[in-house]
């Protein structure tokens, strides 16, 4: 994981997603246009929280997160999505 010059303000957390799978389990690949969106990712960078809430998740953490949460940032050729933290679903 690279260090980003980035901090994010309150409760928002910046996430890197997991790539998105090529292959099915029984072995067939799938093509760029049918992939999915994927759907967790690790914590690069996490803001300080509220004054009346603090941020759970942590740098390095493995989230699960819906499938439209989130802006979509591109830093220093590397794909990033911004989200709040209650847009996380679960730490894995």
């Amino acid at each position: 994981m690279a260090k980003v010059n980035i901090k994010p303000l309150a409760d928002r957390v910046l996430i890197e997603p997991m790539a998105a799978e090529t292959k099915t389990a029984s072995g067939i690949y799938i093509p760029d246009t049918a992939k999915e969106k994927p759907q967790q990712g690790k914590v690069v960078a996490v803001g300080p929280g509220t004054k009346d809430e603090k941020v759970t998740v942590k740098v390095g953490d493995t989230v699960l997160y819906g499938k439209y949460a989130g802006t979509e940032l591109k830093l220093e050729g590397v794909d990033y999505l911004m989200m709040r933290e209650s847009d996380v679903l679960a730490i894995i």
